[in-house]
Protein backbone atom coordinates (compact mmCIF):
# COMPACT_ATOMS: atom_id res chain seq x y z
CA UNK A 1 0.00 0.00 0.00
CA UNK A 2 0.68 3.19 -0.71
CA UNK A 3 1.18 5.97 2.00
CA UNK A 4 -2.52 6.82 2.64
CA UNK A 5 -1.69 10.79 3.21
CA UNK A 6 -0.13 11.31 0.02
CA UNK A 7 -2.15 13.77 -1.81
CA UNK A 8 -3.15 11.89 -4.71
CA UNK A 9 -6.22 13.80 -6.62
CA UNK A 10 -8.41 12.72 -9.75
CA UNK A 11 -8.10 14.65 -12.44
CA UNK A 12 -11.84 15.62 -12.52
CA UNK A 13 -11.95 16.68 -8.48
CA UNK A 14 -12.56 20.61 -8.25
CA UNK A 15 -9.71 22.35 -8.15
CA UNK A 16 -8.77 23.60 -4.57
CA UNK A 17 -11.40 21.47 -2.84
CA UNK A 18 -11.42 21.29 0.72
CA UNK A 19 -10.62 17.47 0.99
CA UNK A 20 -7.19 18.60 0.30
CA UNK A 21 -6.80 20.32 3.37
CA UNK A 22 -8.32 17.12 5.35
CA UNK A 23 -5.82 15.45 7.74
CA UNK A 24 -3.89 13.07 5.54
CA UNK A 25 -5.60 9.80 6.84
CA UNK A 26 -9.21 10.74 6.01
CA UNK A 27 -8.20 12.11 2.56
CA UNK A 28 -8.36 8.75 0.68
CA UNK A 29 -11.62 8.18 2.47
CA UNK A 30 -13.43 11.06 1.64
CA UNK A 31 -12.23 10.53 -2.06
CA UNK A 32 -13.64 7.40 -2.39
CA UNK A 33 -16.87 9.04 -1.14
CA UNK A 34 -16.26 11.63 -4.32
CA UNK A 35 -16.60 14.69 -1.46
CA UNK A 36 -13.96 16.82 -3.55
CA UNK A 37 -16.75 16.03 -6.66
CA UNK A 38 -19.92 17.68 -4.93
CA UNK A 39 -21.98 17.63 -8.30
CA UNK A 40 -22.72 13.73 -8.25
CA UNK A 41 -24.45 14.05 -4.68
CA UNK A 42 -26.64 17.64 -6.12
CA UNK A 43 -27.96 14.95 -9.41
CA UNK A 44 -29.32 12.43 -6.53
CA UNK A 45 -30.47 14.97 -4.09
CA UNK A 46 -32.39 17.34 -6.51
CA UNK A 47 -34.76 14.33 -7.67
CA UNK A 48 -35.61 13.82 -3.95
CA UNK A 49 -36.76 17.88 -3.77
CA UNK A 50 -38.53 17.42 -7.46
CA UNK A 51 -40.49 14.37 -5.82
CA UNK A 52 -41.00 16.73 -2.21
CA UNK A 53 -41.83 19.82 -4.09
CA UNK A 54 -44.36 18.21 -6.18
CA UNK A 55 -46.05 16.45 -3.59
CA UNK A 56 -46.60 19.92 -1.32
CA UNK A 57 -47.57 21.42 -4.21
CA UNK A 58 -50.45 18.76 -4.45
CA UNK A 59 -51.38 20.02 -0.87
CA UNK A 60 -48.91 17.39 0.76
CA UNK A 61 -45.95 18.09 3.62
CA UNK A 62 -47.14 21.32 4.58
CA UNK A 63 -44.63 22.18 8.05
CA UNK A 64 -42.80 18.92 7.67
CA UNK A 65 -41.35 20.31 3.97
CA UNK A 66 -38.13 21.64 5.24
CA UNK A 67 -37.16 18.85 7.72
CA UNK A 68 -37.50 16.59 5.18
CA UNK A 69 -35.35 18.69 2.87
CA UNK A 70 -32.95 18.35 5.49
CA UNK A 71 -33.17 14.62 5.52
CA UNK A 72 -32.50 13.82 2.52
CA UNK A 73 -29.88 16.68 1.94
CA UNK A 74 -27.91 14.21 4.70
CA UNK A 75 -29.53 10.78 3.11
CA UNK A 76 -28.26 11.77 -0.19
CA UNK A 77 -24.45 13.21 1.26
CA UNK A 78 -23.87 9.59 2.74
CA UNK A 79 -25.71 7.12 0.29
CA UNK A 80 -23.97 8.72 -2.71
CA UNK A 81 -20.90 7.74 -1.07
CA UNK A 82 -21.28 4.60 0.44
CA UNK A 83 -22.67 4.13 -3.59
CA UNK A 84 -19.21 5.53 -4.92
CA UNK A 85 -17.24 3.46 -2.79
CA UNK A 86 -19.81 -0.35 -3.68
CA UNK A 87 -18.87 0.86 -7.41
CA UNK A 88 -15.01 1.57 -6.68
CA UNK A 89 -14.93 -1.65 -5.06
CA UNK A 90 -17.07 -3.65 -8.01
CA UNK A 91 -14.62 -1.40 -10.65
CA UNK A 92 -11.53 -1.52 -8.77
CA UNK A 93 -9.85 -3.71 -12.19
CA UNK A 94 -11.26 -1.67 -14.75
CA UNK A 95 -10.23 1.56 -13.16
CA UNK A 96 -6.65 0.83 -12.95
CA UNK A 97 -6.75 0.61 -16.89
CA UNK A 98 -8.53 4.32 -17.26
CA UNK A 99 -6.68 6.77 -17.07
CA UNK A 100 -9.46 9.45 -15.56
CA UNK A 101 -10.00 6.60 -12.76
CA UNK A 102 -6.67 5.14 -12.18
CA UNK A 103 -5.69 7.60 -9.60
CA UNK A 104 -9.46 6.74 -7.40
CA UNK A 105 -8.32 5.42 -3.89
CA UNK A 106 -8.71 1.33 -4.29
CA UNK A 107 -6.44 1.32 -8.17
CA UNK A 108 -3.63 3.87 -6.41
CA UNK A 109 -3.46 1.99 -3.67
CA UNK A 110 -4.25 4.30 -0.67
CA UNK A 111 -7.06 2.42 0.06
CA UNK A 112 -7.31 -1.89 0.23
CA UNK A 113 -10.92 -3.37 -0.50
CA UNK A 114 -11.25 -4.98 3.27
CA UNK A 115 -11.18 -0.79 4.22
CA UNK A 116 -13.66 0.45 1.48
CA UNK A 117 -16.00 -2.51 2.41
CA UNK A 118 -16.13 -1.10 6.29
CA UNK A 119 -16.43 2.39 4.85
CA UNK A 120 -19.15 2.03 2.90
CA UNK A 121 -20.90 -0.40 5.72
CA UNK A 122 -20.53 2.51 8.06
CA UNK A 123 -21.96 5.01 6.10
CA UNK A 124 -24.81 2.65 4.94
CA UNK A 125 -25.45 2.73 9.14
CA UNK A 126 -25.48 6.64 9.15
CA UNK A 127 -28.12 6.46 5.31
CA UNK A 128 -30.48 3.94 7.19
CA UNK A 129 -30.34 5.96 10.43
CA UNK A 130 -31.91 9.05 8.08
CA UNK A 131 -34.04 7.08 6.11
CA UNK A 132 -35.72 5.77 10.08
CA UNK A 133 -37.21 9.21 10.44
CA UNK A 134 -39.69 8.74 7.70
CA UNK A 135 -42.89 6.69 7.46
CA UNK A 136 -42.88 3.22 6.77
CA UNK A 137 -44.10 3.24 2.98
CA UNK A 138 -40.91 5.71 2.61
CA UNK A 139 -38.60 2.96 4.14
CA UNK A 140 -39.85 0.29 2.14
CA UNK A 141 -39.55 2.22 -0.75
CA UNK A 142 -35.58 3.54 0.04
CA UNK A 143 -35.06 -0.16 0.60
CA UNK A 144 -36.20 -1.36 -2.38
CA UNK A 145 -33.80 0.93 -4.21
CA UNK A 146 -30.87 -1.09 -3.29
CA UNK A 147 -31.46 -3.60 -5.51
CA UNK A 148 -31.15 -1.20 -8.67
CA UNK A 149 -27.34 0.26 -6.54
CA UNK A 150 -26.36 -2.98 -6.16
CA UNK A 151 -26.93 -4.24 -9.99
CA UNK A 152 -25.54 -0.74 -11.85
CA UNK A 153 -21.74 -1.38 -11.27
CA UNK A 154 -22.64 -4.63 -13.40
CA UNK A 155 -24.30 -3.01 -16.49
CA UNK A 156 -21.58 -1.81 -18.29
CA UNK A 157 -20.75 -5.18 -18.52
CA UNK A 158 -24.24 -6.71 -20.22
CA UNK A 159 -25.68 -3.52 -21.74
CA UNK A 160 -24.68 -0.39 -23.85
CA UNK A 161 -27.42 1.43 -21.94
CA UNK A 162 -25.97 1.81 -18.73
CA UNK A 163 -27.02 5.57 -17.98
CA UNK A 164 -30.50 4.62 -18.44
CA UNK A 165 -29.85 1.74 -15.28
CA UNK A 166 -28.08 4.95 -14.09
CA UNK A 167 -30.90 7.12 -14.08
CA UNK A 168 -33.58 4.46 -12.47
CA UNK A 169 -31.27 4.61 -9.53
CA UNK A 170 -30.32 8.13 -9.59
CA UNK A 171 -33.46 9.20 -9.92
CA UNK A 172 -35.00 6.91 -7.13
CA UNK A 173 -35.64 9.55 -4.98
CA UNK A 174 -38.22 11.61 -7.29
CA UNK A 175 -40.22 8.51 -5.56
CA UNK A 176 -39.28 8.30 -1.72
CA UNK A 177 -39.57 12.49 -1.89
CA UNK A 178 -43.06 12.35 -3.20
CA UNK A 179 -43.56 9.47 -0.69
CA UNK A 180 -42.06 11.20 1.91
CA UNK A 181 -44.61 13.66 1.87
CA UNK A 182 -47.68 11.79 0.85
CA UNK A 183 -47.51 8.22 2.21
CA UNK A 184 -47.95 7.32 -1.21
CA UNK A 185 -47.45 7.25 -4.81
CA UNK A 186 -49.21 9.27 -7.52
CA UNK A 187 -49.12 9.25 -11.20
CA UNK A 188 -47.66 12.70 -10.95
CA UNK A 189 -44.66 10.80 -8.83
CA UNK A 190 -43.83 8.52 -11.91
CA UNK A 191 -43.68 11.00 -14.36
CA UNK A 192 -41.28 13.14 -12.59
CA UNK A 193 -39.37 9.72 -11.99
CA UNK A 194 -39.43 9.27 -15.62
CA UNK A 195 -38.29 12.54 -16.40
CA UNK A 196 -35.78 11.96 -14.52
CA UNK A 197 -34.44 8.71 -16.14
CA UNK A 198 -34.48 11.21 -19.30
CA UNK A 199 -32.21 13.51 -17.98
CA UNK A 200 -29.68 11.11 -16.74
CA UNK A 201 -29.37 9.92 -19.84
CA UNK A 202 -29.02 13.23 -21.29
CA UNK A 203 -26.02 13.88 -18.66
CA UNK A 204 -24.55 11.05 -18.23
CA UNK A 205 -23.80 10.27 -21.69
CA UNK A 206 -22.66 13.74 -21.95
CA UNK A 207 -19.76 12.21 -19.23
CA UNK A 208 -19.10 8.74 -20.74
CA UNK A 209 -17.79 10.39 -24.14
CA UNK A 210 -14.87 11.39 -21.51
CA UNK A 211 -14.14 7.66 -21.69
CA UNK A 212 -14.94 6.14 -24.78
CA UNK A 213 -11.61 5.58 -25.89
CA UNK A 214 -10.62 3.61 -22.87
CA UNK A 215 -13.67 1.74 -22.43
CA UNK A 216 -13.54 0.75 -26.08
CA UNK A 217 -10.04 -1.09 -25.39
CA UNK A 218 -11.44 -3.02 -22.32
CA UNK A 219 -14.60 -3.68 -23.37
CA UNK A 220 -16.98 -1.60 -21.22
CA UNK A 221 -20.14 -0.40 -22.63
CA UNK A 222 -22.11 3.31 -22.81
CA UNK A 223 -24.38 5.41 -24.48
CA UNK A 224 -21.29 7.00 -25.43
CA UNK A 225 -20.14 4.59 -27.39
CA UNK A 226 -23.25 3.00 -28.66
CA UNK A 227 -24.63 6.26 -29.96
CA UNK A 228 -21.69 8.00 -31.17
CA UNK A 229 -22.14 10.35 -34.01
CA UNK A 230 -25.93 10.59 -32.87
CA UNK A 231 -25.64 11.34 -29.55
CA UNK A 232 -26.22 15.15 -30.57
CA UNK A 233 -29.52 14.20 -32.20
CA UNK A 234 -30.29 11.73 -29.53
CA UNK A 235 -29.40 14.09 -26.23
CA UNK A 236 -31.96 16.47 -28.05
CA UNK A 237 -34.67 14.16 -27.57
CA UNK A 238 -33.69 13.17 -24.07
CA UNK A 239 -33.78 17.27 -22.79
CA UNK A 240 -37.54 17.00 -24.79
CA UNK A 241 -38.39 13.81 -23.08
CA UNK A 242 -37.16 15.58 -19.77
CA UNK A 243 -39.48 18.59 -20.07
CA UNK A 244 -42.83 16.67 -21.71
CA UNK A 245 -42.66 14.47 -18.69
CA UNK A 246 -42.22 17.46 -16.14
CA UNK A 247 -45.47 19.09 -18.33
CA UNK A 248 -47.06 16.02 -17.77
CA UNK A 249 -46.46 15.76 -13.87
CA UNK A 250 -47.95 19.44 -14.07
CA UNK A 251 -51.28 18.26 -16.04
CA UNK A 252 -51.81 15.51 -13.48
CA UNK A 253 -51.52 17.89 -10.55
CA UNK A 254 -53.81 20.63 -12.64
CA UNK A 255 -50.84 22.98 -12.29
CA UNK A 256 -51.03 26.56 -12.69
CA UNK A 257 -49.87 28.18 -16.34
CA UNK A 258 -47.06 29.12 -14.49
CA UNK A 259 -45.68 26.33 -13.93
CA UNK A 260 -45.29 25.30 -17.33
CA UNK A 261 -43.61 29.09 -18.01
CA UNK A 262 -40.84 28.03 -15.83
CA UNK A 263 -39.61 24.74 -17.62
CA UNK A 264 -38.31 27.62 -20.31
CA UNK A 265 -35.63 28.54 -18.21
CA UNK A 266 -34.24 24.52 -17.69
CA UNK A 267 -34.82 23.98 -21.60
CA UNK A 268 -32.70 26.73 -22.39
CA UNK A 269 -30.15 25.49 -20.51
CA UNK A 270 -30.40 22.09 -22.07
CA UNK A 271 -30.13 23.95 -25.80
CA UNK A 272 -27.24 25.68 -24.64
CA UNK A 273 -25.55 22.54 -23.18
CA UNK A 274 -25.75 21.59 -27.01
CA UNK A 275 -25.04 23.94 -28.95
CA UNK A 276 -21.44 24.14 -26.76
CA UNK A 277 -20.94 20.10 -26.58
CA UNK A 278 -18.07 18.59 -28.44
CA UNK A 279 -18.24 14.70 -27.75
CA UNK A 280 -14.44 14.75 -28.75
CA UNK A 281 -13.39 17.29 -25.80
CA UNK A 282 -12.80 15.82 -22.47
CA UNK A 283 -12.80 18.85 -20.66
CA UNK A 284 -16.09 20.40 -22.32
CA UNK A 285 -18.27 17.00 -21.69
CA UNK A 286 -16.72 17.49 -17.99
CA UNK A 287 -18.11 21.19 -17.89
CA UNK A 288 -21.40 20.58 -19.48
CA UNK A 289 -21.59 17.57 -17.23
CA UNK A 290 -21.08 19.55 -13.97
CA UNK A 291 -23.76 22.05 -15.10
CA UNK A 292 -26.55 19.46 -14.70
CA UNK A 293 -26.26 21.01 -11.20
CA UNK A 294 -27.71 23.74 -12.87
CA UNK A 295 -30.51 22.42 -14.85
CA UNK A 296 -31.86 20.30 -12.03
CA UNK A 297 -32.28 23.28 -9.79
CA UNK A 298 -33.50 24.90 -12.82
CA UNK A 299 -36.50 22.33 -13.76
CA UNK A 300 -37.20 22.24 -9.59
CA UNK A 301 -38.67 25.97 -9.84
CA UNK A 302 -41.65 24.88 -11.65
CA UNK A 303 -43.20 22.75 -8.38
CA UNK A 304 -41.91 25.39 -6.08
CA UNK A 305 -43.86 27.86 -7.94
CA UNK A 306 -46.52 25.62 -8.23
CA UNK A 307 -46.34 25.08 -4.75
CA UNK A 308 -46.00 29.60 -3.61
CA UNK A 309 -49.09 29.92 -6.11
CA UNK A 310 -51.13 27.73 -4.15
CA UNK A 311 -50.08 28.52 -1.00
CA UNK A 312 -51.11 32.46 -0.93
Amino acid sequence: MNNPAAPIATPDAVPGNWVARAPGFAQPYLRLMRADRPVGTWLLLIPCFWGLALAAAAGYAGLHLIWYAALMSAGAYVMRGAGCAYNDIVDRDFDAKVERTALRPIPAGQISVKQAWGFLVFLSFIGLAVLLQFNRFTILLGVGSLALVTAYPFMKRITWWPQAWLGLTFNWGALVGYAAASGTLEPQAFAIYAAGICWTLFYDTIYAHQDTEDDALIGVKSTALRLGRKTLPALGLFFAMTITLFALAGTLIHAHVLYYVMLLPAAAHFVWQLKHLDIHDSNICLGLFKSNRNAGLLLLLSPLCELAIRSL
